[in-house]
């Protein structure tokens, strides 16, 4: 009976059913030796575990590992997804040397520390005594004879490795000769889940991989810590987006008196998220296509810097127990409306920015055109820049719209600051929402708009004077001459026969 102590790790698994809480539980033996149902991850057929169990075992007697995957359900009992079973003591006993996986390099420290409880020099003689290949010889730290043959160490052969990380060169070169021989290295299992209700279908995979120690005789003697496979934490950015103009804009609508106008106003959101959407205030009656705004978005989110993903939490349903967490790149959707009073508002054009891949944009509107956006294969991807690593951005960018015939088509043209920021660094630097307290980094000052803009219900004297008056004005000037000259004949037709009674019959007017 050998005493071991064995770690699993479970990175992640892939359910092909619908959608699950899954969560894990697992046998040694007879023994249920886990169960973390309070862990389940909701909403998911794709779940990261990131799980490492360490459990003590007796071989041969506790040699059976089985694996399971659950469903958590709230009002109901829990339903079996999927199990896998190893085989412990076959990993143990093979020539191969299942146990723990050879890796490719041998370092002391970082990422790829070397996690095995024994050394190569100490995996190498073990091999050749089993092999009957005898014990190897070593010629300093540089040649090693095995079975008549001479291996040498090379500098090329730790090239996947920092320097400053790398062991010992004896165990660099052991490790190299290990690397010739038909043992296990180091990998991650991709294993099938099966159902006893359906035991010939597969229902999901599971990647994983088991390591197999001896429990050392030194009590003192610990072993090497454990990989750490526990998921990214998203971490909390802050996107400022300053809206200050807007150019060329598409003239929706016609006032009372024909002119072509647009009431002008900005939506902002994440793509596929269901956060609140941003707006702007409203440029009323822009007569050139132009809106001015100085304007301010504060959107927050989440994000994994190794992954380049935002990490979006959202309830499916009203009903929904659990948001469903998914990753996907930061796309910031920026969209032009022309607001209605009495209708559903008309929709203008729109602009995504990929804040990880983005065409830097143009430094004055001249310059600004849809062949920003063409794509990698046309455009030379150095040309393309990431906000979270430029960290600010202010330039513009081309709006399009659609057609009839569902072409893109040129929209107008966007001025933005693009500025993001790390929660700690946004609170020593705050700014408030559109141009409310603190109006701070930048400060905004109200835009400098046109007195034609206006919102004619609440404004009905501006309306006469930049509407009526200014495209009727002769009209309107002759009207008045004409109503003059028609009160006066008025008048005089009404005086004159009066006059003409009295002087006649020598009325006196007194």
């Amino acid at each position: 009976t050998s005493r071991c102590k064995w770690k699993g790790h479970w990175w992640g698994c892939l359910v092909l059913t619908l959608q699950n809480d899954p969560y894990l539980r697992i046998f040694l033996g007879k023994e249920r030796m886990v169960n973390d149902r309070k862990n389940y991850i909701p909403n998911t057929i794709d779940p990261v575990f990131g799980k490492m169990f360490e459990i003590k075992a007796s071989l041969p007697v506790e040699h059976q590992l089985k694996i399971q995957v659950w469903d958590w359900d709230l009002l109901s009992t829990d339903d079996l997804i999927g199990e896998t079973v190893i085989d412990l003591e076959d990993r143990f006993l093979t020539k191969h040397r299942a146990t723990c996986g050879v890796s490719s390099s041998y370092c002391i420290d970082g990422t790829n520390a070397w996690r095995d409880s024994e050394k190569p020099t100490e995996i190498l003689e073990a091999v050749c005594i089993r092999n009957s290949l005898g014990v190897p010889e070593y010629n300093g730290d540089a040649t090693c004879v095995v079975a008549d043959q001479t291996y040498e160490l090379f500098a090329e052969d730790d090239a996947v490795a920092p320097p400053e990380e790398l062991g010992a060169m004896r165990e660099r070169l052991a490790l190299k000769v290990l690397r010739h021989f038909n043992i296990v290295t180091e990998h991650i299992e991709t294993r099938s889940l099966y159902n006893p209700l359906r035991p010939s279908q597969p229902c999901g995979e599971l990647e994983m991989w088991v390591d197999i120690f001896k429990e050392p005789a030194d009590k003192k003697k610990r072993l090497r810590p454990p990989v750490k496979v526990a998921p990214r934490k998203p971490v909390e950015y802050e996107l400022r987006v300053i809206i200050y103009n807007v150019e060329e804009v598409p003239l929706d609508d016609e006032s009372i008196t024909g002119e072509a106008m647009s009431d002008i106003y900005l939506k902002g959101w994440y793509k596929e998220s269901n956060d609140k959407k941003h707006k702007t205030d409203v440029h009323y009656r822009s007569l050139d296509g132009e809106g001015n705004f100085n304007w301010r978005w504060i959107m927050p989110f989440k994000y994994i810097p190794a992954e380049k993903k935002m990490v979006i939490e959202k309830k499916e349903h009203f009903y929904s127990w659990d948001s469903t967490e998914i990753r996907r790149s930061p796309t910031l959707v920026v969209q032009v409306w022309d607001n209605d009073l009495f209708s559903l508002d008309d929709y203008l054009g729109d602009l995504e920015l990929d804040l990880c891949n983005m065409p830097p944009p143009a430094k004055n509107s001249s310059k600004c055109c849809p062949e920003q956006f063409q794509t990698e294969s046309k455009k030379p991807k150095k040309e393309y820049v990431s906000l979270m690593k430029s960290k600010s951005l202010r330039g513009w960018w081309p709006i399009t719209g659609v057609d009839e015939e569902g072409n893109r088509v040129p929209a107008g043209k966007a001025e933005l600051q693009l500025e993001v920021l790390l929660k700690e660094e946004a609170e020593a630097k705050p700014a408030g929402e559109a141009r409310d307290d603190p109006n701070l980094n930048p400060a905004l000052d109200p835009p400098n708009r046109p007195s034609t803009s206006f919102f004619w219900f609440t404004s009905p004297w501006k309306v006469f004077k930049f509407v009526i008056w200014r495209r009727f004005k002769k009209y309107i000037i002759v009207a008045l001459i004409l109503a003059l000259i028609g009160a006066i004949i008025g008048l005089f037709i009404y005086v004159t026969p009066g006059y003409i009674v009295r002087s006649i019959f020598g009325i006196s007017f007194s």
